[in-house]
């Protein structure tokens, strides 16, 4: 089976500031391991820019049209306390996504087996119409809605095992019957969601919390 990796330098230029914990460092550290002997037979491939259509099938234009306004020319701009963009983060944002739907295209295709996608800003706390969490727009999200609408998908499963629960991939999926959400994380942590009560109009989300310092034995079990 065929592995291709999408990235793309534009990903590094996303700036958060001196001392941001979503720094560049953070997929650079990824891709200095993925360039290694065992990893050997990825498949190399540019992300391409995602088009605002592809976006908006997740995120309202008027929010669109708000984060890429807030972009500066200059320095360092807020779209919350958290959430910090730079002149770098509009391209970054767009071959972050495009990359999800780059590589959904390739699977679903064949021409590749499977995909990984190595990439920033993160994605899964930001929602329809707000960033939060250092994420501008929710890749993962738009990957999944791509898939529909493009490829004609009617169920797709999203599993998330960040240490924070994704509230944006909640929020995209709880509503459609056609899409499952699957999020281990640690609780009680930011931002507060992820309650195993929490099911979904279908009973298509699943929260499985873990507690604080737990391991890949309380992981796997989970």
């Amino acid at each position: 089976m065929t592995t291709a990796l999408y990235t793309h330098p534009a990903c590094l230029e996303h700036d958060t500031g001196l001392g941001h914990p979503e720094c560049p460092e953070r997929l650079r550290a990824v891709l200095d391991v993925l360039e290694t002997e065992p990893f050997a037979p990825l498949v190399w491939r540019v992300a391409p820019p995602a088009e605002i259509g592809q976006i908006a099938l997740v995120h309202h234009r008027s929010y669109i049209d708000r984060v890429f306004a807030t972009v500066p020319k200059h320095g360092h701009a807020g779209l919350d306390a958290d959430t910090i963009v730079s002149p770098g983060s509009g391209e970054a944002a767009l071959r972050a996504a495009g990359a999800l739907c780059a590589a959904v295209d390739a699977v679903m295709s064949g021409e590749i087996g499977n995909a990984f996608c190595a990439v920033r800003p993160p994605g899964h706390h930001a929602e329809s119409r707000e960033a939060m969490g250092f994420c501008l727009f929710n890749n993962v999200a738009i990957g999944a809605a791509h898939a529909r609408a493009v490829h004609g998908l009617k169920r797709v499963a999203i599993i998330d095992f960040d240490v924070h629960h994704g509230n944006g991939t909640q929020e995209f999926c709880e509503h459609e019957s056609g899409l499952f959400y699957a999020s281990t994380h640690q609780w009680p942590l930011y931002p507060g969601t992820g309650n195993v009560r929490e099911r979904g109009d279908f009973n298509n989300i699943v929260n499985a919390p873990l507690r604080p310092m737990s391991g890949s034995p309380e992981f796997r079990h989970t």
